[in-house]
């Protein structure tokens, strides 16, 4: 039986950030990261769009809107640091109505709170900053937004972390279960902790509820699609559209990648079990049956117009509707220049169950000796180092640390 002071469940950008953060504060203890798949950034790390979030999306009472800031200053830093490649375009939020007008002035009213770097700028100074955007009137700039490779920030964490005294990173090792307080079973071994942490992405919820926490919430998974665009030249900057600020989707935009390639997308589709990636891939018919079983009672409920949005969704499997979608935010676009769609994402959403309400915020509770990060959707990975700090905090708050 392996014995460690602190076993961290996931190896996400979460997951290494804490355990980063853990090493700093307290070099002398032992800590062990589980990571179930053969190498890192497998998923939601490493499958994410890799935009570095400049965080006026969030109301200033969220934990969003805590982190995001100085989360992307310091993601900035640590790129520029160790030489990862990093993209500082910026990003432009464009409108098409008077409406849609109002929403872009209450989220420059939230950049503003939040401490954001952003202006409000006019069609003119548009056409100077990204002259192929096109908008209602005005727009949106957030200089501070970038784009890295998700899973080469990831990569580079892990590999220098593991290096570390006392830290121990183990791949193709899968929680299975709890066996008691201080002694969790994976597919290899047992192993005994004084303190456990879960980061584990699209399976947090089963993990957490194994230690009595969060049985109020279960996760439901959506899948995220981007589309190839082959004219690197479409656009020099992001093009965001205005989000609808009742539901957790910033909706489809055009993203640069860290290599200035362009890409359409992403979607949010409902699916039916944590990595329906592809097609019928890794079926579960357990979880298809108490996803769809949510779906359903979302459905009904229509929180957040669920029904409205699901349809709208699942229609974006179609490359003609999302070419419709993204030409709206441009002035200009080739049909004939959109290629294959890219490596898909999911993101691991949590649902209130009680309240029939998807979550917005960022979700962190506590159990006897565990604490378990339950809802870490985007922008957790631009706020990873940051959101990190405060999990850590709380962690020293409610363990004796010798």
């Amino acid at each position: 039986m392996l014995n460690t002071d602190v076993l961290i469940v996931g190896g996400g950008i979460i997951g290494l950030s804490i355990l980063n953060e853990f090493n700093k504060r307290h070099p002398d203890l032992n800590i062990i990261l589980l990571e179930k798949e053969a190498s890192l950034a497998r998923h939601a790390s490493g499958r994410n769009s890799g935009v570095i979030h400049a965080g006026f999306y969030y109301t200033p009472d969220s934990l969003k809107a805590a982190f995001t800031v100085e989360g992307n200053k310091l993601l900035t830093e640590y790129c520029l640091a160790n030489g990862i490649a990093i993209n500082r375009c910026g990003k432009v939020v464009v409108t098409r109505n008077d409406k849609e007008l109002d929403t872009l002035y209450e989220l420059k009213k939230r950049g503003d709170q939040n401490g954001v770097n952003l202006e409000l700028i006019d069609d003119a100074q548009l056409k100077e900053l990204e002259y192929n955007a096109n908008t209602y009137l005005k727009a949106l700039y957030s200089p501070t937004t970038s784009t890295v490779n998700p899973a080469e920030v990831v990569n580079h964490l892990g590999e220098n972390l593991n290096k570390k005294k006392g830290i121990n990173i183990l791949l193709s090792e899968k929680f299975i279960d709890r066996e008691n307080a201080a002694v969790v079973r994976t597919n290899n071994q047992r192993i005994k902790y004084k303190y456990l942490i879960n980061t584990a992405g699209l399976y947090a919820d089963k993990i957490a509820h194994q230690f009595g926490v969060g049985s109020k919430y279960v996760l439901i998974p959506f899948k995220g699609l981007y589309l190839e665009y082959k004219d690197h030249n479409l656009v020099s900057k992001h093009v965001y559209p205005v989000p609808d600020l009742n539901n957790p989707f910033l909706g489809l935009h055009i993203t640069k990648t860290v290599t200035n390639k362009v890409k359409i997308g992403p979607t949010a589709i409902p699916v039916f079990w944590r990595e329906n990636y592809h097609g019928l891939s890794n079926f579960n018919m357990k979880e298809f049956l108490e996803i769809f079983s949510s779906e359903l009672k979302l459905f009904y409920a229509n929180d957040f117009n669920f029904r409205k949005v699901a349809f709208q969704e699942i229609k974006k499997y179609f490359k003609r509707h999302l070419i419709k979608q993204s030409s709206q935010l441009v002035k200009k676009i080739d049909v004939k220049k959109f290629g294959d769609f890219l490596r898909p994402g999911i993101r691991a959403q949590l649902l209130d169950r009680g309240q029939k309400k998807l979550v917005m915020d960022f979700v962190v509770e506590h159990g006897e000796n565990s604490t378990h990060v339950l809802n870490a959707v985007s922008p957790a990975f631009t706020c990873a180092f940051s959101f990190s700090k405060f999990i850590v905090d709380s962690i020293e708050k409610n363990w004796h640390l010798k």
